[in-house]
């Protein structure tokens, strides 16, 4: 349609612009089975601090029985194209032995969403193992410094990666669907910087996890990177995001160990060709599945314990939602399907343990038996 003469052509809207804003890049490590935090706290060379929710609502919505450790590393180089290489360290440390490292990236003031796109495709899309290597060797050089706190310390290569884009203030007021209508917000949480436009179901679904309390402020939560809006200046979601992201590190820590164990196990009773009646093997099978299954119990039990819901509050549902958006129930009912297997496992080699010393005690009854009888006739 012609625009008439002498009137003005509709002008694009500008796009809006970060005035203050971090990235903060995760990397999650299991180092042990267990950490003393009050020792850990004595041990740190770093500044440490306990973790606490800012945020009245939060506080009012959630608890933590044991808050983990804050350390604060230092400024660190990172391995990025994309934007400035400067980062401040931090790292969390959890009573499940969790070691989180996060790097803190500050976003220009100026820039736009679609400016960080590249840094977005670097962190998501494409091979990050420089500061995937960065922050395991901060991870390592933190678990020997706090080894007199670790309950049985180990090395796990598996770990786990989060992003959130963080934005306390864009240079004019905004409300939450402003944000959400934003082409390159769902391109921003996928690391996409293809300009064709994303499919309606694909945008659906990145957007679908979104949260707002107030009018200007929004989180959007995806599988592996968050957006966040929060004027207040709080740092509650990520802290809760990388609260849940170190809960599915633990699961997916476990569900190996299982599965290793319960091949490991099967393999030796293969090996054995069945149970031998001298033979001590099962015992020490029945054992080490034993002491598996506590170490097993009293995992899940911190994880149920860890975070405790004591009211239906915006970011208690908030949490709850990336709990399942990060798929943790499925993560943990593969590690009690597993568990259940391994609990008749030790079950089976309990059976079979009895059964043969039941046996043995039948031969060696039997043989004390035709000893008197033999000793009988060479006495008479």
């Amino acid at each position: 349609m012609a625009v008439p003469r002498g009137s003005l052509a509709p002008m694009d809207p500008a796009p809006l612009r970060i005035q203050e804003g971090t990235v903060r890049i995760y990397r999650l490590f299991d180092v042990a089975d267990a950490v003393d935090l009050a020792r850990a706290e004595t041990l740190a060379a770093a500044p440490t601090s306990r973790f606490r929710l800012e945020g009245p609502r939060t506080r009012s919505a959630i608890e933590i029985p044991v808050p983990p450790v804050h350390l604060r590393l230092g400024s660190r180089a990172l391995p990025l194209r994309s934007i400035a290489r400067a980062a401040e360290a931090r790292a969390t440390v959890s009573d499940t032995g969790v070691v989180s490292v996060l790097f803190e990236v500050a976003i220009p003031p100026g820039s736009t969403l679609e400016d960080l796109l590249p840094l977005s495709e670097e962190l998501l899309d494409e091979p990050t193992s420089g500061i995937d290597a960065l922050a395991r060797r901060e991870s390592e050089d933190l678990a020997r410094a706090l080894a007199p706190a670790l309950s049985r310390p180990h090395s796990w290569e598996g770990h786990e990666t989060y992003t959130i884009f963080l934005v306390r203030s864009f240079d004019r007021r905004v409300t939450w669907p402003e944000l959400l209508g934003e082409a390159s917000l769902p391109r921003l949480l996928l690391g996409e910087r293809d300009p064709t436009p994303l499919s309606a179901a694909e945008r659906e679904d990145v957007l679908k996890h979104h949260f707002s309390y107030l009018e200007t402020d929004l989180a959007v939560v995806d599988w592996n990177s968050a957006f966040v809006h929060e004027p207040s200046g709080h740092a509650d979601i990520p802290d809760l995001l990388e609260f849940a992201t170190a809960h599915l590190l633990e699961l997916r820590y476990y569900d190996a160990l299982l599965e290793g164990e319960l091949g490991r196990i099967y393999d030796e009773i293969e090996a054995t060709g069945g149970p031998k009646l001298l033979s001590r093997r099962y015992d020490r099978l029945v054992r080490q599945t034993a002491a598996l299954l506590l170490e097993l119990s009293e995992m899940v039990e911190r994880l149920e314990n860890a975070v405790k819901i004591v009211g239906d509050f915006y970011l208690a549902r908030l949490y709850q939602a990336a709990l399942r958006r990060f798929r943790l129930p499925s993560w943990k009912e593969s590690v009690l399907r597993k568990q259940a297997l391994l609990s008749d496992v030790n079950r089976m080699l309990s059976d079979n343990a009895d059964t043969r010393r039941g046996e043995l005690l039948e031969v060696t009854v039997i043989a004390l038996i035709a000893w008197e009888i033999l000793y009988a006739f060479v006495r008479h």
